[in-house]
């Protein structure tokens, strides 16, 4: 059959229809930990604002206690992206595993140590000498954690310690002190009350990553474009209205988070 003007022009704009549905409906696994998103918020404004499906993609989250879980789940393939700190992305780089970085999305100065006056007074690096110091290993805190030590030449036990374990084996006496991840202080001051130490350093900054796998590099460079199209919406959201923004972003987390995540920050 020969199709007339019309009919080809109806033909092609049913082509774009079909197109730009199959666009909507392209998922997109996110693997993503709590913690980091307090201070990476534009994946949750774009999440609540619906900017990731404007441009054409859906994000489906998956919760992981860690951006060393979520990066160790990129490579094997379990999601297409995933947020994390830039320490596993540069074992990764290091090992040359396949995968790239779409974005660094914020950064942060002011790990810190943290501890109890019944274990030490926490002045100084040379406090913690002797003791037992969790953190999640293999992480960013883990790497803030050892350079601290080797600085000033003091030796204690690195012990690793999921991330919401950490306040609670602390309170336990099982370890003396931790390196939480960004935004738990305020949970361990309450925790701890007159008892909070802590030694704070700005001479280290985390950077806060969006990672892809190298399929979705490759083969799906639209929806690379839709999660910064979505991100760069959610940025300018963010500065015009800091104190708006991560209103939204608290009550969006509160919706989708499980209780055990939300007590750790």
């Amino acid at each position: 059959m020969r199709l007339t003007p019309l009919w080809r022009t109806a033909a092609a704009l049913l082509a774009l229809k079909i197109m730009a549905a199959s666009a909507a409906t392209e998922t997109v696994n996110l693997a993503w930990s709590p913690t980091p998103l307090m201070l990476m918020p534009q994946v949750e404004i774009a999440m609540a604002k619906g900017y990731f499906s404007d441009a054409g993609i859906k994000v489906q989250r998956i919760n992981f206690p860690s951006g060393r879980e979520a990066f160790e789940a990129l490579l094997g393939g379990q999601v297409d992206v995933a947020t994390l700190t830039e320490f596993p992305a540069i074992t990764g780089a290091l090992r040359q595993q396949p995968f790239g970085i779409v974005a660094d999305v914020a950064r942060y100065r002011g790990t810190r140590v943290i501890s109890s006056a019944k274990y030490t007074p926490l002045r100084t690096v040379s406090d913690l000498a002797g003791m037992k110091i969790g953190t999640p290993l293999g992480t960013n805190t883990d790497y803030y954690l050892s350079q601290l030590l080797a600085a000033a030449k003091v030796s204690a036990e690195r012990v690793n310690v999921a991330p919401v374990d950490l306040i609670p084996a602390l309170i336990r006496g099982d370890i003396q002190a931790i390196v939480p991840f960004a935004g738990v202080e305020n949970v361990a001051r309450k925790a701890l009350g007159e008892d909070y130490r802590e030694l704070k350093s700005e001479s280290y900054q985390s950077h806060f990553l969006l990672a892809a796998s190298q399929t979705v590099l490759n083969d799906k460079p639209a929806v690379v474009n839709g999660l910064l199209t979505a991100l760069l919406r959610a940025d300018a959201d963010l500065k015009r209205d800091p104190a708006g923004a991560m209103t939204l972003v608290t009550q969006s987390m509160h919706g989708t988070l499980p209780q055990s995540a939300l007590e750790t920050m």
